[in-house]
């Protein structure tokens, strides 16, 4: 969801790239709820870290506890920041119906979105 709101709203600033250390397809789920708000994710591709080794990125956000845990070291003068985020395939587990695991997706759109839109300055205070 990251990389589709970061390519939606700030694809004129930011070249976004997601990746992983285990990668999974996208979720449908993502799919549907990013659709809702008007953003088509339907085509981007789970990608393992590996596949940009060799690129050189200003930052590397993180946005889940693990990925902070476990992000590999990127060659140059990377910026590392973290911005944790709720997982939701993880709370939709719980979920006792569709329309409840799909909510915890869609505050999660929303918490990224707003993030998103903070981009690039919040990455300048972040490391500050």
């Amino acid at each position: 969801m990251a990389e589709g709101w970061t390519r939606h709203l700030k694809g004129d600033l930011i070249d976004a790239y997601s990746a992983g250390i285990e990668p999974k397809p996208v979720d449908p789920r993502a799919v549907r709820v990013m659709a809702e708000a008007g953003v088509d994710i339907s085509g981007q591709r789970a990608k393992h870290v590996d596949k940009l080794a060799g690129r050189e990125f200003d930052y590397v956000v993180t946005l889940c506890n693990s990925a902070a845990e476990q992000c590999p070291i990127f060659p140059g003068e990377t910026k590392r920041i973290h911005h944790g985020f709720d997982d939701p395939p993880y709370l939709a587990r719980e979920a006792k119906t569709k329309e409840e695991a799909l909510d915890h997706y869609r505050r999660v759109r929303d918490e990224i979105r707003a993030y998103v839109e903070q981009l690039p300055d919040i990455l300048e205070q972040t490391e500050s």
